[in-house]
């Protein structure tokens, strides 16, 4: 597994049915990733809660992803 990169943006368009994700990291590397709109719900949700989540204290970088 490589090593968590920071984001520098994320750009989203509509590909037929699904959305696709361009992730870009400060680095310049892009991923491209298709998904479908209950993905999209799903992502969005999730975010929602950790936003509106009390920040808990970073003690050696953040959480591996699911």
């Amino acid at each position: 597994m490589r090593p968590t990169q920071k984001l520098a943006r994320i750009l989203a368009t509509r590909v037929g049915e699904d959305v696709e994700l361009a992730i870009a990291t400060e680095r310049g590397e892009i991923l491209k990733v298709l998904a479908t709109a209950d993905q999209i719900d799903m992502l969005v949700d999730e975010l929602d809660d950790i936003l509106n989540s009390p920040a808990e204290p970073v003690a050696g970088g953040p959480p591996d992803a699911a």
